[in-house]
């Protein structure tokens, strides 16, 4: 008998039927022996639909009345996950964020997670029911309604997972396990049968929308046994997210090519190159609660020098803002522009550590089809470049058929 933890996203509950697909798949593994607490979204399109309408009052909703509505969406799922569950005669029990209680920081809208009080899920659990949690939301310690941001459900299933010392934490999506790239972009894309846990980190972070990046984290940090799988697919067995590197000596180099359309560059043209320079550009960024990926300083000339970094694409304006109003005059800097019009391509692969000449490998390809690299960066086991968005698709393409991710 086992104690596992399911998350099931939007599309898995995405009405009355699936649902009921949902409570009969739970009903197999509780007719095993297992221990089963379930981790659920909102609905498929709830959650835009809830924003859609927060922002026909406010355009700008406040980050806490707007917590407040989003909430909603899986406390909707929540009551409705164990309704079918009682229709099959398995007795359950459900609980949003702040029954729990899955404390989290304030940052409404992107929530951390700091604790969860475990004790009611596991005495429900010794009475024989199956748990229903809302994913995606949590309490702050003043008792304020929180969410954790797109794809906070994963985060929330694996942060119970660890919580509660479960021996395997399922992510039930529409797509059967983590496939080289998007099979969207690339149809001859091919899913792996295993990854590592630094692998996923990587590609969840530069793009990959399979798992979301917090939860990755989570998992490795407590070291939770992490598998994809289809909602759809009852005799697959996704794809298994790995502690150790393979040990074999045919392992591709790369092992997957992440995208990210949602990010946006600024740039900060002619500011004094000296010391705290940076800080001065960043620190009221960063008090703003906004993240930033990229960072390339360029060679100073003449005194100065230019800086461009990456937001979020639905935090440019808000970063221009800052910038043109606390920034600007203080440090002297002669421009500031955004654009929004860029996408960011990774590869990715733990076998980059013991082969040479991957990047300039990377940069020929892109070259040889005209595209221009704006921004690089890189880490041990990822290579990842701006490029125009025009140019995204045709990217991933040619890189996913050079780095040969679609042979067997």
């Amino acid at each position: 008998m086992a104690l596992i933890v399911q998350k099931y996203g939007g599309t898995s509950v995405a009405n009355p039927d699936r649902i009921r697909n949902l409570a009969r798949r739970v009903a197999r593994y509780k007719a095993m022996g297992h221990k089963i607490v379930v981790v659920v979204s909102a609905m498929s399109g709830e959650t835009n639909r809830l924003i859609a309408l927060a922002k026909e009052i406010m355009p700008e909703p406040d980050p806490r009345e707007l917590d407040v509505m989003l909430s909603t969406g899986e406390q909707v799922t929540i009551g409705m996950t164990a309704l079918a569950l009682m229709e099959l005669g398995i007795k359950a029990k459900s609980y949003n964020g702040s029954q729990v209680k899955i404390l989290t920081d304030d940052a409404f809208t992107k929530a951390r997670i700091l604790s969860i009080d475990e004790s009611n899920i596991k005495r429900d659990l010794d009475n024989g029911y199956v748990v229903v949690v809302a994913g995606f939301q949590g309490v702050d310690a003043n008792g304020n309604i929180t969410t954790l941001g797109r794809g906070g459900s994963d985060t929330t299933g694996v942060a119970l997972a660890a919580a509660l010392k479960a021996d395997e934490c399922q992510i039930y999506t529409d797509v059967d396990g983590v496939y080289t790239t998007d099979p969207r972009v690339v149809p001859e894309a091919r899913r792996l049968d295993k990854i590592t846990f630094e692998e996923m980190l990587e590609l969840a972070s530069q793009g990959s929308k399979v798992l979301q990046i917090r939860s990755v984290e989570f998992a490795g940090k407590y070291k939770v046994k992490l598998r994809v799988l289809s909602s759809f697919d009852e005799e697959g067995e996704g794809t298994l997210i790995t502690f150790e590197e393979e040990k074999d000596m045919e392992q591709p180099v790369i092992s997957g090519i992440a995208f990210n359309r949602d990010e946006a560059k600024i740039t900060v043209l002619g500011v004094p190159d000296k010391p705290g320079i940076a800080y001065q550009i960043l620190g009221p960024i960063a008090e703003a609660n906004v993240d930033v990926d990229m960072i390339i300083q360029n060679t100073g000339a003449d005194g100065t020098t230019d800086f461009t970094f990456t937001v979020h694409k639905n935090e440019m304006n808000k970063a221009l803002n800052i910038l043109r109003d606390k920034v600007q005059a203080h440090i002297g800097a002669r421009e500031i522009s955004g654009d929004d019009k860029i996408a960011k391509v990774s590869i990715v692969g733990v076998g980059m550590r013991s082969h040479v000449g991957i990047a300039s490998k990377m940069f020929r390809i892109l070259a040889e089809e005209g595209i221009n690299i704006q921004m690089i960066s890189t880490s041990e086991i990822k290579i990842a470049v701006v490029v125009d968005e025009k140019y995204l698709e045709l990217a991933v393409r040619v890189l996913h058929k050079a780095f040969e991710l679609d042979a067997e």
